[in-house]
Order: structure tokens, then sequence, then C-alpha cells
């Protein structure tokens, strides 16, 4: 019998797991021995506070982020000849705009069973407290790094979410949140709405939906904070 994949899902900032994550998601992260994971040291620290403190040094961590090749994750099927293995990302819910799809994909190939966990997802909680339509929405993921790229992206997002009135959501790397949040104020029409959502489930969370002609009018500064950004228009 192989092994099973749980998919464990990890807090989006500092906050100590018990506060966003089920006892019962908990315990099943206590329970094993080996994990795939996207930055050893970020993970180390999760399940330390987690209740695997003292205890870290006798698990098994392997690494599959953006640098790994398809061999290397071909060979991580290996993990399952020995048992379960937990997946879990730097943030949030494993396998979502996140390397570690690759490893659920070859476990659907290869028949070994793959469990999803509860836990936060920025995505979806962002959706629940932007006001935008959560009835039809589509993740847009990363837009174009190259400013003109990007501006001709969101011009056929704003498109596509006229013609279906449909939410888009967005991430962008944390160091151009403030360049793509000037360029949704610009490009999109000015009545489109605009929901920029940081730091969620932290104390300094910010969920603010406002038109794009309001957020022209005075743009916040929202630095590196992990931010979701939605429009619709």
């Amino acid at each position: 019998m192989k092994g099973t994949l749980y998919l464990i899902p990890s807090p989006l900032g500092e906050n100590e797991p018990g506060e966003v994550l089920p006892e019962a998601v908990l315990e099943r992260a206590r329970s094993l021995k080996t994990f795939v994971v996207e930055e050893v040291r970020t993970a180390r620290r999760y399940l330390s506070k987690a209740g695997l403190k003292g205890h870290i040094d006798e698990l098994q961590f392997f690494t599959l982020n953006e640098h790994t090749s398809s061999e290397e994750v071909e060979d991580l099927l290996r993990l399952f000849d020995e048992g379960d293995v937990g997946l879990i990302s730097e943030a949030g819910l494993p396998a979502v705009a996140d390397p570690g799809a690759q490893l659920v994909a070859l476990c659907h190939s290869h028949g070994i069973r793959v469990v999803p966990l509860v836990g936060p997802s920025s995505l979806m909680l962002a959706l629940m407290a932007s006001g935008l339509n959560g009835q039809s929405f589509a993740f847009a993921g990363y837009l174009p790094a190259k400013p003109e790229e990007r501006r001709k992206a969101i011009r056929a997002a704003e498109k596509r979410s006229a013609e279906l009135r449909q939410t888009q959501i967005f991430i962008e790397t944390p160091y151009r949140n403030d360049a793509f949040l000037h360029d949704l104020a610009e490009v999109c029409r000015p009545t489109t709405k605009i929901c920029i959502a940081a730091d969620i489930t932290l104390p300094s969370e910010t969920i603010l939906t406002r038109s794009a002609l309001e957020w022209k009018k005075s743009l916040p500064t929202i630095g590196k904070r992990p931010c979701v950004f939605l429009i619709l228009a």
C-alpha cells in the first residue's frame, strides 16, 4: 500500500497555528514524519508552533519550489513507499498558486490518495469580505511584471469582468504591490470596483473596496504586505 499525500494548510502570516487551523489538522500534521515543503526553515518553524517543538529533528524534509526540476519532483514519489507525506506551502493552501501542485498531479497519475485539509485561503477570505460577486469569479494569478504588459492584462481582465459580471482576483509579488494598485486605478474604468485585501487574518488586516476613481484620488501605500486584489467592472 502506498502512503497518502496530506495537503496541510499553514497560517497566512505570523499567527499562532491554533488561531486559524482546526485542531484536527494540527493533529494530522503532528502524526506525520515526512514533509514536502516550499521552504524548510519556514516549515520547521510552523511545525514547531503546531506542537512538534523538540521533535523537529526527527522529521524528514524535502524541498519543492519553483527551482525544483521535474525529475526531482518525480523522485519524490518514492517517499510514498515508506508511508504518508505532508505537503506544506509557504502560506495558506498547498497547491494553489504553489509549486506543490506538481506533486499533487503526480500522485493522481500514480494512484496515490490525496487528502486536502481545512485551512485559510487568502483568495476566498478576500472574496468573502470584498462585497464583489461571489457567484461568478476567476483567479487570474500573477499578471506580467513589465508595466505595459501588466496594463494590457488588466484591461483584458476588466473586459472579461464586464462581459461576464465576474469578479477577477489577482495576487502580486509584494514589492510590486504599490505599482500594481497604481496601474489598476489608472487603467480601470472610473466605476470599476477595486478591492485590496492586505494582511488577511493578521491584526494589521486591511480590506477596502472602492471605485477606481475613488482609489485614484487617494492611493494608499501597501508596501510589502501580502495582498490580494479583486476587481468587478
